[in-house]
């Protein structure tokens, strides 16, 4: 997905496309059906006329008639998804995919332009190219790239790379003088990340002297209304106050902030500035520390504004201010802070980065997507009380009670269908002498070490269930190697096996734990995490958390919803007492058998009439409650729904 096997400044290189495949458990099975259900419908939506993802590039080519419809980053869109369809290929090696791409490619080609520009809704509404970065030239222009790589890798193919580079080399003779007028434009940037990516398939070094470009722009010009800004915030909202090397907290649309951040590590992989990654580390920092949320989320609120009081929207608020209920956490954004700390993990070689990729893919990432794989998300609160917010369930909102089959602005989606389809792309690293296990769950990885020689792991467990995982060597060289095994933070105690014996070397949760020996095939590394219950709290300054709980087992985060309560019993009654046990279920009839915990809450009743009243003394009455993955509610119909509940100290 991202090719670093040459790049100077990276500690644990990229695995090829397809070289690790998920064969069993919970992310073999997501897979299966983002190849038979979620990719398929997707293209349904985007090739038809609800999503019209195609039949703007076929207007734009002149093959049909009628008007640009979705946003103008819609294009952008279309892209995600048929990289998505790649990654499936990789793995299936079903070439009618090939086949299907190859036809739409043709279409893409023909609605491109002489010069290599390539944008349908300026195209098509016969606006002046470059005029205003409301229209999100660059963010089109960023996936393009991307997936013009990943094609090119995957099938060998040029035909959808020669389109990227045409457009590349119309943005560097553009961009790369630095006109006054164009140098607010790169706001969107994912086309850093695109740019990057095309020099390391291409070797071209203008993509990156571009994208260094985009990023120097930054923080340059005034932060004033002008002709290329109408219509769209300005300052802190798109991350123009502050150049990058300055910055020291994260800003603004959370979305564009996270794609600025991945895009600036790629640079870094590539050129080693220092004060880059500096400033990278400053900003993960905030994030990670400051506006998390317990799901990996970020993003907190729709509408506010930023410390420096800009307008934002979709973006980041003040440190440690994370409400619940209105919290907003853009799939895309919760999918892009897994975007940069992949590439952070890349080039530290510290497991802290793999946590967050891992807390994200099952929890804030995974929310966004139904059971079916047909119904998504773009907003993922972590509570929903019914009364609070009266949200309208339709294709035009993007906050919604319940999941929608289709999304005006279709950016989520995509980008969550295209990160299932290549999550095993993520699972492992090469470090210089061996391999870095990052994501666990049933799957096989056969690649290269870094000295050219054939590696072939199969690893077998029922994580995240459960917390045994067995790897194999069926494959290896003769000399010693080592193998990197990723003690998550949450797991304290863990046990690390070579051949059924004590591997004789410590697993301090939040690092790496190094096995380095001459293995042979057949030689077995087993892990045990602890998978208990944990109940968590929030940071003494999250006033919304304060004297509550959130319920954690391994990464999985786990929430109370309405259908488990007794009639007559809301989200809003349910107490946790400081010393609950809890007992796993595993019911094939709940959410499709994932495994759910009963604990017993105190249960106590509020009047909800009076804004406020006198305080009394409750009643209390103990039940027995069922708690589900976060990820899996909403899945039942109409819900109340939180992550976080009061705690009942004893």
């Amino acid at each position: 997905m991202i090719d670093t096997s040459n790049s100077p400044h990276v500690k644990l290189k990229s695995i090829g496309i397809g070289e690790c495949q998920w064969t069993e458990g919970f992310w073999a099975e997501k897979f299966r059906q983002c190849e038979q259900v979620m990719v398929p419908y997707m293209g349904g939506l985007l090739k038809g006329d609800i999503g019209h993802g195609y039949n703007n590039f076929k207007i734009a080519a002149g093959l049909q008639e009628g008007k640009h419809q979705g946003f103008a980053w819609h294009d952008g869109d279309f892209f995600k998804w048929m990289e998505a369809c790649v990654y499936v290929h990789a793995v299936s090696q079903d070439h009618s995919i090939v086949s299907e791409l190859d036809e739409i490619i043709r279409v893409i080609a023909a609605a491109q332009e002489d010069d290599g520009y390539l944008h349908t809704n300026i195209q098509i509404d016969g606006i002046a190219h470059f005029s205003n970065r409301k229209y999100h030239e660059m963010y089109n222009c960023g996936h393009l790239y991307t997936t013009a790589c990943v094609h090119h890798r995957v099938t060998g193919k040029t035909n959808f790379l020669e389109i990227a580079i045409k457009n590349a080399d119309l943005l560097y003779k553009l961009f790369q003088p630095q006109p006054k007028e164009l140098c607010r434009f790169g706001f969107n940037q994912s086309q850093i990340m695109g740019l990057t990516e095309l020099y390391r398939t291409t070797r071209d070094k203008r993509y990156l002297e571009l994208a260094e470009i985009f990023i120097n722009n930054r923080g340059t010009s005034a932060v004033v209304e002008a002709p290329s800004t109408e219509g769209y915030p300005i300052g802190d909202m798109v991350q123009e106050r502050v150049p990058l090397r300055e910055e020291t907290e994260a800003v603004g649309h959370a979305v564009l902030a996270m794609y600025y951040y991945a895009g600036a590590a790629d640079v870094y992989a590539e050129t080693g500035e220092q004060a880059l990654i500096d400033a990278l580390d400053r900003l993960w920092n905030n994030v990670a520390n400051q506006k998390m949320y317990v799901t990996g989320a970020v993003g907190q609120a729709h509408f506010g504004a930023s410390t420096r009081r800009d307008k934002i929207e979709e973006g980041f608020l003040d440190a440690y201010l994370m409400p619940n209920a209105t919290a907003y956490n853009e799939t895309c954004a919760n999918i892009a802070n897994a975007m940069f700390n992949f590439r952070l993990l890349g080039i530290k070689g510290e497991s802290k980065y793999a946590d967050i990729m891992e807390l994200v893919a099952y929890n804030s990432a995974l929310v966004g997507i139904s059971a079916d794989g047909k119904h998504y998300f773009y907003a993922n609160p972590l509570r929903y009380n019914n009364g609070q917010r009266e949200y309208q369930d339709n294709r035009d909102c993007t906050e919604s009670a319940n999941r929608e089959p289709y999304i005006e602005c279709f950016c989520c989606p995509p980008n969550l269908v295209r990160t299932i389809a290549k999550l095993s792309g993520w699972a492992y690293s090469l470090t210089n002498n061996g391999v870095a296990v990052n994501l666990y769950g049933g799957n096989r990885l056969s690649t290269k070490l870094a000295d050219g020689s054939t590696i072939e792991l199969r690893q077998e467990s029922g994580y995240p269930w459960d917390g045994e995982i067995r790897i194999t060597v069926d494959a290896c060289k003769s000399d010693p190697f080592e193998i990197w095994m990723r003690i998550p933070d949450w797991a304290a105690n863990a046990t690390l096996r070579v051949n059924g014996s004590d591997a004789d070397v410590a697993t301090p949760p939040g690092q790496f734990a190094i096995l380095e020996r001459a293995w042979k095939a057949g030689d077995t590394v087993e892990l045990s995490l602890p998978m208990d219950a944990t109940l968590m709290k929030g940071h003494p300054l999250i006033d919304e958390t304060r004297n509550q709980t959130a319920i954690k087992v391994g990464p999985l985060v786990y929430c109370l919803e309405s259908p488990d309560l007794p009639e007559g019993v809301r989200t809003l009654d349910v107490y946790i007492p400081s010393d609950i046990r809890f007992e796993k279920q595993n019911n094939p009839d709940v959410l499709s058998g994932v495994t759910t915990l009963t604990g017993n809450v105190q249960i106590k009743s509020d009047d909800r009439t009076n804004m406020y009243r006198p305080l009394t003394s409750p009643e209390w009455k103990s039940m027995p409650v069922r708690f589900v993955p976060y990820y899996a509610w909403s899945n039942r119909g109409t819900a109340e729904m939180t992550v976080w509940l009061p705690i009942v100290w004893k």
